[in-house]
């Protein structure tokens, strides 16, 4: 370590889509927890977003959509290979927002909801592992509930996630495109990465 052998970072660079998709570390750790645990809702990540005001639900749709375009953990499951998990990166398509009317109910009914839907377990082989739940309080009262589950997202990960949903929403109810840019890299590419690098030698 004095000498710096092994330090160098070497640079993240875009996986081909044939390659075989491996865990990062901590995605490893949470699938083993999963093998012990099946069903426990411990590491579901959930969030609920108060909407005040008119909402255009066709744009909001539009905008988890793209989100789940943009970002591949949030439409991946973790399959189990000769007892190694390898990530299965699916498809893009159209995401179906569920809608719910709770008949002017008020924020103790959205906390009981949302605490529901956080006790929910995700099957990490078959998904979905992120879901969605609009509901609908009064005429310009709705509430969002997004959850996930903790392989796919983090802390760090739902900050992001607020501002590029707000960023699209407003793009798409306006009738402009998404202005966010194309990801360079995306974490499977990172993970990938992870485990080239921290093995043999720079491992030990």
């Amino acid at each position: 370590l004095r000498g710096g052998k092994g330090l160098v970072l070497p640079p993240i660079e875009k996986e081909p889509p044939s390659a075989r998709r491996p865990l990062s570390f901590a995605q490893e750790r949470l699938w083993f927890l999963d093998q012990l645990a099946p069903g426990d809702a411990a590491y579901v990540v959930a969030l609920a977003l108060r909407l005040e005001g008119h909402l255009d639900t066709g744009a909001l749709e539009r905008a988890l959509t793209e989100i789940l375009r943009r970002h591949e953990p949030l439409r991946s499951t973790f399959e189990t290979i000769e007892g190694r998990p390898r990530q299965h990166i699916h498809p893009p398509a159209p995401f179906a927002l569920v809608h719910e009317d709770l008949g002017g109910a008020g924020l103790e009914a959205v906390r009981r909801e949302a605490e529901a839907e956080r006790r929910r377990p995700f099957d990490l082989a078959r998904g979905p592992l992120f879901r969605a739940r609009l509901l609908r309080l009064g005429e310009r009262d709705h509430a969002l509930l997004l959850s996930m589950h903790h392989i796919v997202s983090d802390g760090w990960s739902m900050g992001i996630l607020q501002r590029e949903v707000a960023v699209l929403y407003e793009a798409f109810r306006k009738g402009e495109p998404s202005p966010l840019p194309e990801l360079p890299v995306h974490y499977a590419d990172y993970a990938a990465w992870q485990r080239r690098w921290l093995s043999g030698e720079v491992l030990d």
